[in-house]
């Protein structure tokens, strides 16, 4: 199945700034990023951050626009998690600060549990206790946030699923992606959690197919995948686009958040 991607950005920026951007598919077949700013094309210079793909601009004071095309490869096969996975994604992170709800978490679910049935539980939980509302929540919310406020967006179902799951000692972490079938279309986020070795996707929100997702990137939570970030300045983002198709029928989302094979 092929998948095309893409998206437009554009930024305003007062004074001259150095961003870092992350919308790159991980495994493109082709693609192409633009960037102009203040009427003049700028350079992109790609670089790996924990396995990202980032790339840094140097953005002139006015307006700025991105826009990146991709046609994304197909899936690989299964991703084994490694020993160092489980060591960085176990532990409490800026978002998702498991340390401070292990006593509940380990009272909400049976940590001994078939480790399928655990993570199906838990984003079942997730998805039962929150209402998605756009623009409920803050850039600064935590998973704890959420789980008070009982709402949010992608990114806060996903914190909130990855906090309860390091809290179980389950390693899992917050993946950027393009969701095909995604109703508002956006940028989306889900969780890939360790069972029995493998990395398996879980979509708290049952959004999107997650057989059709394309991965940009993973992190510890939405500070390492964010698909902007801004140093040395502040500016105020203006239109955004994103889209994604594939070339064939789309499946309809699981009410299952985490759908075996």
């Amino acid at each position: 199945m092929r998948t095309d991607v893409a998206c437009t950005l554009t930024v305003s920026t007062p004074v001259p700034t150095r961003a870092l951007l992350q919308v790159a598919v991980a495994a493109p077949a082709t693609e192409e990023l633009t960037v102009v700013s203040a009427g003049t094309p700028r350079a992109a210079v790609e670089t790996q951050v924990h396995g990202a793909r980032v790339h840094e601009l140097e953005l002139a004071a006015g307006e700025t626009t991105i826009a990146y095309t991709a046609t994304a490869a197909p899936g690989g096969g299964p991703v084994e998690v490694t020993a160092a996975d489980r060591a960085e994604y176990v532990r409490p992170s800026r978002y998702c600060p498991s340390d401070q709800v292990e006593g509940y978490a380990s009272r909400e679910f049976d940590q001994d549990a078939d480790r399928t049935e655990l993570v199906r539980t838990v984003a079942q939980w997730v998805s039962d206790r929150l209402v998605y509302v756009a623009g409920a929540s803050r850039p600064v919310d935590t998973a704890i946030d959420t789980l008070l406020a009982g709402s949010g967006v992608c990114r806060d179902y996903t914190h909130l699923t990855v906090m309860l799951l390091r809290a179980l000692e389950v390693p899992a972490r917050l993946v950027a992606v393009y969701a095909p079938g995604l109703t508002p279309m956006d940028f989306h986020a889900v969780v890939e959690a360790d069972v029995d070795g493998v990395w398996k996707t879980v979509d708290p929100t049952r959004l999107a197919p997650t057989s059709s997702l394309v991965r940009i990137c993973h992190g510890r939570d939405a500070a390492d995948t964010a698909f902007l970030s801004l140093f040395g300045g502040r500016a105020t983002l203006g239109r955004m686009t994103v889209t994604a198709t594939v070339d064939g029928d789309l499946p309809a989302p699981s009410n299952d958040p985490f759908p075996l094979p």
